[in-house]
């Protein structure tokens, strides 16, 4: 299969899960789904790459391995968090249900489509990893690390801030501790981490540009629309002068010191 093929395959397939998504969340009422999907779209798409790619074996066996593990552990994550344990759906997707009223569904059908659209984004740098003819080498060994650690840190700091979630007497409080006495969105910085693993990993192929663009795409996307903006939003309104006091002493993103508070 061509890389162009695989792609519009890629897409296809996305958009079809997608639509059985969006049926799922009529009958559930529950638009968490979506994002269970997503990651686990992106794992079958992690296999098929390392299936259909015309490149190094070593490298294709490489991105399907590295990205089907991080796609499993991301979709038990979510689907644990957002579905199996959630009281009510994500905040995220009752603000929308309520803007959108009596259209709600036609909204959230465009909302899943566009989801497939991020899947064939994401999903992009797998094949061009997997088309990458060039000799197994010393950048792969690289993205590996990357991989290792970023995954490493997305773990902990999840299982950090579930920890934190589960104690009643922190009822209130903003999770300060671990990694996240370093970043306010550890998990965060650690998921688009993850994504430069493949731009290593790709390096030499005829289409190595799309893999930096994906993380690029990423940090937008955490930075200006679904991630860090929301969750502060949210965190402001539920734990007020808590946060607002964890703010001036947490870097926003990347791990770094965490400053004194100075006294007024």
């Amino acid at each position: 299969m061509i890389f162009e093929t695989a792609l519009v395959a890629t897409a296809l397939s996305a958009s079809l899960l997608m639509a059985i998504a969006w049926l799922i969340q009529q009958q559930t009422g529950d638009a968490g789904i979506v994002d269970v999907i997503w990651a686990g779209s992106l794992g079958v798409a992690a296999l098929a790459a390392g299936y259909f790619g015309s490149g190094d074996l070593a490298r294709r066996i490489v991105v399907a391995s590295i990205a089907g593990i991080w796609s499993v552990r991301l979709t038990t994550y979510l689907f644990t968090d957002r579905i199996l344990n959630a009281e009510h759906e994500d905040g995220r997707y009752l603000i929308l249900r309520e803007q959108w009223g009596s259209s709600a569904q036609q909204w959230f059908f465009g909302f899943f489509q566009l989801q497939a659209f991020f899947v064939l984004a994401f999903a992009t740098p797998f094949y061009v990893a997997a088309y990458n003819a060039k000799p197994f080498g010393v950048l792969d060994l690289l993205g590996i690390a990357v991989w290792l650690v970023s995954l490493a840190g997305e773990t902990i700091a999840d299982r950090q801030l579930s920890r934190h979630r589960s104690d009643p007497d922190n009822e209130g409080k903003t999770c300060g501790t671990g990694l996240w006495a370093w970043s306010r969105h550890p998990n965060y910085f650690f998921e688009w981490l993850h994504w430069w693993s493949y731009v290593l990993i790709g390096f030499g192929s005829a289409w190595w540009w799309l893999s930096p663009a994906a993380a690029v795409f990423m940090l937008f996307l955490l930075f200006f629309v679904t991630g860090i903006p929301y969750t502060e939003k949210r965190a402001l309104a539920s734990r007020g002068d808590d946060y607002r006091a964890y703010q001036r002493t947490t870097s926003v993103f990347i791990p770094w010191f965490p400053k004194e508070e100075r006294s007024l």
